[in-house]
């Protein structure tokens, strides 16, 4: 059995699991979120914990109770903490701004790049190059985050553009006559 999937995972305070025979959800104070259920694994809940274990002996079984364990944990966090990502932009005359639910960045090319944010995720600029995204959707907040560094990622010579707070960049070396 998966190594993962052998952890039961534990509901806090405040937070919600309902277990039906095709979905689980799970209610918290940062929303509502819901996964499909797999053939594959078996869901119980028993004393605030979730206990995930493969249907049959077979090895996609086994893989997928450690797979829906974590998914089902992302989402028990999610929403009773929440999860983010922040971006820094890097270069002259690059910055960003959120009003509301759209994000206005000037990255370099001749106009303006707005990004509108889906429902249940926030973004916010403390600064005019820091960036940070919130949510309850771990997936959602960091397919959000790719995109806003996929409009100006980090070049290899002068490092400019967007990218993560801990992203190292590897600067090339020009070249030499």
């Amino acid at each position: 059995m998966s190594r993962v999937g052998k952890l039961p995972v534990s509901v806090p305070a405040g937070v919600e699991v309902a277990v039906k025979e095709e979905q689980i959800s799970v209610k918290g104070a940062g929303g509502l979120l819901q996964l499909s259920q797999n053939r594959l694994v078996k869901v119980t809940s028993e004393g605030g914990k979730l206990s995930f274990v493969p249907a049959n002996d077979s090895r996609e079984a086994d893989a997928m109770s450690g797979t829906m364990r974590q998914l089902v944990n992302n989402m028990v966090v999610g929403v009773s903490k929440g999860f983010e990502k922040k971006l820094s932009l890097i270069g002259v005359g690059y910055k960003a701004q959120a009003t509301g639910a759209k994000l206005n960045l000037a990255v370099g090319y001749s106009h303006p790049v707005n990004i509108e944010m889906p429902a249940g995720i926030t973004v916010a600029t403390p600064t005019p190059t820091e960036i940070i995204i919130k949510g309850a959707d771990r997936q959602r907040v960091g397919q959000i985050a790719a995109e806003i560094r996929s409009v100006r990622p980090p070049e290899p010579y002068k490092g400019k553009g967007i990218r993560y707070t801990d992203e190292k960049i590897t600067i090339k070396e020009t070249k030499k006559k």
